[in-house]
């Protein structure tokens, strides 16, 4: 008896993700899921200098921002209830003293102008098609930093413009870094603020926009939200706000996007780094005991031969 529809994925024979790569991630709040789990197994990861961006016009203007090494200056920032911000980035860049944001985000931009340089891979989770256009300069932001709506305009991007932005992003990553394997994804978190049904027409629109695009070199699809939609579809894989996948959910999800991109060699690599992983965690009752301190040496004996021939990783 099946209990699920499955959605049929392929591994990938080319570009694969071993221990060798370096990987980028933006966009929306999945990709910390996804670099959370990165950052566990100890690959060369970075993800959302700039904080969570939910839109590709949002991504496009850091990419484009990143890649022109813009120097941002205090004409940039924004100062509301005793905060200062930066339209371009995420409210957890946003401090209390202007100096200390300016260094977080002119230190971002040169973070990702290098890791889009260097990337071997490049994932970018699109969450929503909805943006608020900023009245008095007539801009779209990624972050609105809860100022009041009335100086906002909402929109919705349509098909064709999410096309424009995505082509956009891929012309730019390849100017600077032609053999980039980009791979594009949509959020599975409902944006359920914007209305059930504005919601599924937004993802439609970037799943749309992201086909017209997919067939250019080294530019994939992985289908997170199907999977959540078609594989998950209980809400027993939601989190208690029902709306963002559990710990059940984005552990399914990454186990398909590892059997669809990483090599059998990686998946062995870690294998290892989880067994450390859950012994550094392990907390013993009586850790002067020779049992725990055997263990410990055996686990500092699995950390030097990982690391003999992984020397970038650390615990």
């Amino acid at each position: 008896m099946k209990l699920q529809t499955k959605i049929p994925l392929k591994r990938a024979t080319r570009n694969q993700i071993d221990y060798q790569s370096n990987l980028l991630l933006l966009g929306s709040c999945f990709s910390e899921n996804i670099g959370d789990k990165l950052r566990y197994f100890k690959f060369q990861s970075t993800q959302n200098p700039f904080g969570i961006l939910f839109h590709p016009k949002a991504i496009e203007n850091l990419i484009t921002n990143a890649i022109n090494k813009k120097a941002y200056s205090s004409d940039d920032l924004m100062y509301q209830n005793e905060v200062w911000h930066s339209f371009d980035a995420h409210s957890s860049l946003s401090s209390a003293n202007e100096s200390v944001l300016l260094s977080k985000i002119n230190s971002a931009i040169s973070l990702t102008s290098k890791k889009l340089e260097e990337a071997s891979h490049i994932l970018i989770t699109l969450g929503t098609s909805w943006v608020y256009r900023f009245i008095e300069t007539d801009t779209i932001v990624a972050n609105c930093h809860k100022i009041p709506q009335k100086k906002f305009l909402k929109e919705l991007l349509t098909v064709a413009e999410i096309t424009e932005s995505l082509e956009a992003i891929i012309v730019l990553l390849k100017s600077v870094n032609k053999n980039v394997s980009i791979t594009f994804t949509v959020s599975p978190v409902r944006h359920l603020k914007d209305g059930f049904i504005e919601n599924t027409q937004s993802k439609s629109h970037l799943i749309s926009a992201i086909h017209t695009i997919i067939n250019k070199q080294n530019v994939s699809y992985f289908p997170s939200y199907e999977i959540m939609m078609d594989e998950l579809r209980d809400y027993r894989f939601y989190a208690e706000d029902m709306i963002h996948p559990n710990k059940t959910a984005v552990n399914y999800i990454w186990g398909k996007f590892v059997d669809t991109w990483f090599s059998e060699e990686t998946n062995s690599t870690m294998k290892e780094i989880d067994e450390i992983q859950k012994g550094i965690s392990h907390r013993p009752f009586h850790e002067n005991s020779e049992q725990h301190q055997q263990f410990l040496l055996k686990l500092e004996q699995k950390k030097s031969s990982l690391q003999e021939r992984l020397p970038f990783i650390n615990f």
